[in-house]
């Protein structure tokens, strides 16, 4: 189930309109395209080392084999450790992730405000329908007409609402279940790993034991 949660959270950033929209539109010197690309990839083998563990561990318990065992044990091990930098990365640079969605957003609208027939326009539209956003809030007075003819349909700027802000918001709440998940995920790779090696002892030492039907009464 783990597995399955990591791969369609990965499907769901990787090709979630939110995230292929700021992707397309990201520049050559942005890296946000090159942490889209990474996060998806790394779910993936993800999810399926975890699905491989599992499959691993259920066959080993079944035929009471060690090997299986031990190589069910080994995937445990192994997504704890691509776990553990995951981890790690969203709490030291979840600034970056979000400051590159942004800096796209900073840049598309500036050049749209200097030259309001750029073919960046498009773009722009398509952020402010996709974020139920419009502008931004500036301390010079001269971005409230532009914002007026950039707004989605039937949308007010008056009730519109600060894209920044808007990006932000949206991208909290995403890597708020992101870390949720991995908690959960690293927690149960320990119980994985413990209750393998449990297994793993426990048919070691049954087979070296032969003494099944030999017990007598005494």
């Amino acid at each position: 189930l783990l597995g399955l949660s990591i791969a369609t959270l990965s499907t769901v950033t990787h090709y979630g309109l939110h995230f292929t929209l700021i992707s397309d539109i990201s520049l050559e010197d942005n890296s946000y395209r090159v942490i889209h690309h990474t996060a998806f990839y790394l779910g993936i083998c993800l999810s399926m080392t975890l699905i491989l563990a599992a499959l691993l561990s259920s066959a080993a318990t079944v035929r009471e084999s060690q090997c299986l065992t031990a190589m069910g044990f080994f995937c445990f091990a192994l997504a704890f450790c691509g776990l553990l930098p995951a981890a790690c990365w969203r709490y030291t640079h979840s600034s970056e992730v979000e400051d590159s969605m942004m800096d796209v957003y900073d840049r598309v609208y500036e050049e749209v405000r200097r030259n309001p027939s750029s073919f960046r326009r498009h773009d722009l539209t398509a952020i402010h329908e996709a974020f139920l956003c419009c502008g931004k809030h500036s301390p010079f007075g001269d971005t409230a007409i532009i914002e007026q003819k950039m707004c989605p349909p039937g949308q007010a700027w008056d009730a519109g609402q600060d894209c920044l802000r808007e990006i932000q918001h949206f991208l909290k709440k995403h890597l708020d279940f992101i870390s949720t998940l991995l908690g959960v995920t690293i927690a149960f790779m320990i119980y994985g790993m413990i209750l393998t090696s449990f297994l793993w002892f426990s048919i070691h030492f049954s087979s070296n034991l032969e003494r099944k039907g030999k017990y007598v009464l005494r």
